[in-house]
């Protein structure tokens, strides 16, 4: 079976390709892609998988605008961060998902699904026309943002609304909350779950260990090879540093 693997991160990507081999030495994985102009270019040049894994939010967006540009008619596994109930109505006949951190007995059912499945390719049926609807319930989900966030100060618990919040970022594995008066507290959430209840126009995932809220950025400079540099309020240890590539939707959203 020939594999291809759409995931931003390198460490989750890892994990994705020794499971597979865990499952099927004999598999092979075609290439693992970050994002969705390389997995476009790609999928142009190259023969299609018999099966595509991918997760939903990359480096320069949403998955489904793959699928908007290039026809697939292989089946897919989503591996996500959302819900179970959100996505259950999406085990379709060519597309099934994960929920992250991908288990090896839960893949290892995905994988004997879409074997049974495997027929798609040759009967022509097109993942894009599925994922339509799969993109509508996800963009619909999303918008079903938290208003506020519980945490915990010593023995009783405290809520935080979102309106308060100036940034989520990690620190020695702890993913922490900073409320605008620049009180720090812990959350049960990584960052890549977080995205998925806050709104989009108002926080940005600047890059693997934050996400900002507008108002945080209280000066921006350009930086060495077309990055910016941020400076947060309140003030962040770490050097806040946006990519190259993640600069242009950086700019987009500043200027909405």
């Amino acid at each position: 079976m020939d594999v291809l693997i759409i995931e931003d991160e390198n460490p989750a990507a890892e994990r994705l390709s020794n499971l597979l081999k865990q499952y099927d030495p004999g598999i092979r994985i075609l290439n693992i892609m970050g994002s969705v102009e390389d997995t476009v270019v790609w999928l142009k040049a190259n023969k299609l998988p018999d099966l595509i894994m991918l997760d939903i939010h990359l480096s320069d967006g949403l998955c489904f605008e793959i699928f908007e540009q290039v026809p697939v008619k292989c089946p897919v596994i989503f591996c996500t961060a959302y819900d179970e109930y959100a996505l259950k109505a999406f085990e379709l006949n060519s597309i099934d998902y994960l929920l992250k951190p991908v288990q090896q007995a839960k893949l290892e059912k995905s994988l004997e699904k879409m074997k049974d499945i495997g027929r798609a390719k040759s009967t022509g049926i097109e993942i894009s026309t599925q994922v339509t609807d799969l993109m509508g319930l996800i963009k619909s989900r999303e918008t079903a943002y938290k208003s506020r966030f519980m945490v915990k100060i010593g023995n009783r618990i405290k809520a935080v609304k979102t309106e308060d919040i100036a940034y989520f970022h990690s620190h020695n594995k702890l993913t922490l909350l900073v409320n605008k008066e620049g009180s720090s507290y812990p959350i049960d959430y990584a960052l890549d779950e977080l995205i998925n209840f806050l709104d989009p126009t108002i926080f940005f995932h600047v890059n693997r260990k934050l996400i900002i809220h507008i108002d945080a950025a209280r000066e921006i400079h350009p930086y060495f090879k077309g990055r910016m540099k941020l400076i947060l309020d309140p003030p962040l240890e770490d050097e806040v540093i946006v990519s190259s590539q993640r600069t242009p939707l950086f700019k987009i959203w500043l200027d909405q």
